[in-house]
C-alpha cells in the first residue's frame, strides 16, 4: 500500500469498533488510475451510492470521495495506480444490530499497479471451474459489499495453475470469477450471467456491454452452463484493472482465437481511452 487516508486523515489504523471490520458492513470500489485520473469515476461512485442506500449506510458525497482520491493522486503523470475506496457503517457496539444515523467511516488507498496486468492481456490466461458456490441473495445481489468470503475461498483453490476460477450458484448457474465478470461467444452472439440474484456487476461489464452493442453484436443476459462454457465459441473476463482479459484454456477445454472478441476489445480500449482524457 502506497498511501491511506481515513476520513480525509492519511493514517494507517482504522478503529477495532468499526463495523466493517467485525462484520464486513459496508462496501468497496476498485478503481484503476491512469496518472491523476481514475477511470470511470463516476460510475463507480454511483454503484457505491446505490449500495449504500441499499444498506442505509449515510453515503458522504461523491464530492467528499472525490477529493479522498484526487488528494492521492494529486502529482502523479504517468505512473499507473489503483484506488481502492472503502465505506463501512462505522464504529458501532458489540452486537449486529446498529443505530441510525451513524457517522461512516471512510478509507480510500492507493496500491501500485500489479505487474501481471500487462502479461495477462498479451498471454491470455488459464481458468477452471471452482467447487465453492456464490450464495443466492437477490437483495445483495450486483453490489460491492465488503462480504467476499466465498471468492477469497474460491480463490484459494486455484493454486499455481490457474489465473482464475469460475464460481457457480446452488442451481450449477455459472455466476462470475473469483475477481472478474464473465463472458462466453455462443453462435454469433456475446453472453454473460444473470446477476439479478447473485454476482457483482461490474462497471467494466457494463462498458462491454454497451462496446458489443455499439459495434453491431448480439448481446444476451442470460444463464450459463459449465457445458455452455466448455461448448462455446470464446470465453473472456473482466474488471476494472485488467480490462478485458482473454481466457486461453478452461479446465481441459483450449480456445482458439476469436474475431468478435478481438472487436470488442478494441473497442474497449478507445472507451477507456476516452474516458482517461475526459475525467476532470
Amino acid at each position: 500500500m502506497e498511501a491511506v487516508l481515513i476520513n480525509g486523515v492519511a493514517s494507517a489504523y482504522a478503529s477495532v469498533e468499526d463495523r466493517g471490520l467485525h462484520y464486513g458492513d459496508g462496501l468497496f470500489e476498485t478503481i484503476a488510475c491512469r496518472g491523476a485520473r481514475p477511470l470511470f469515476i463516476d460510475q463507480h461512485l454511483q454503484r457505491m451510492e446505490r449500495g449504500a442506500r441499499i444498506l442505509g449506510i449515510a453515503f458522504p458525497g461523491r464530492a467528499l470521495l472525490r477529493k479522498d482520491i484526487d488528494q492521492l493522486l494529486k502529482g502523479r503523470r504517468q505512473q499507473h495506480s489503483i484506488i481502492k475506496l472503502i465505506l463501512t457503517r462505522g464504529r458501532g457496539k458489540r452486537g449486529y444490530r446498529y443505530q441510525a444515523g451513524q457517522v461512516p467511516t471512510r478509507i480510500c488507498m492507493r496500491s501500485a499497479w500489479p505487474t501481471h496486468v500487462q502479461r495477462w492481456a498479451r498471454q491470455g490466461i488459464g481458468t477452471r471451474f471452482c467447487e465453492m458456490q456464490v450464495a443466492v441473495n437477490p437483495a445483495l445481489a450486483g453490489i460491492k459489499t465488503l462480504n467476499r468470503l466465498e471468492n477469497v475461498l474460491a480463490s484459494g483453490e486455484l493454486g499455481s495453475a490457474c489465473d482464475e476460477g469460475f464460481l457457480s450458484d446452488l442451481d450449477g448457474n455459472v455466476i462470475e470469477g473469483t475477481m472478474s465478470n464473465l463472458f462466453a461467444v455462443i453462435d454469433d452472439t456475446l453472453l454473460t450471467p444473470d446477476l439479478s440474484r447473485c454476482g457483482i456487476a461490474g462497471i467494466m461489464r457494463a462498458q462491454i456491454i454497451d462496446c458489443a452493442k455499439a459495434c453491431g453484436i448480439a448481446v444476451k443476459i442470460t444463464n450459463l452452463s459449465k457445458k455452455d462454457l466448455l461448448n462455446s465459441d470464446g470465453i473472456f473476463v473482466s474488471n476494472s484493472v485488467i480490462g478485458l482479459c482473454i481466457v486461453n484454456q478452461l479446465e481441459q477445454r483450449r480456445f482458439t482465437h476469436s474475431m468478435m472478441i478481438e472487436t470488442i476489445r478494441e473497442g474497449l480500449k478507445v472507451r477507456i481511452d476516452s474516458d482517461a482524457k475526459n475525467v476532470t
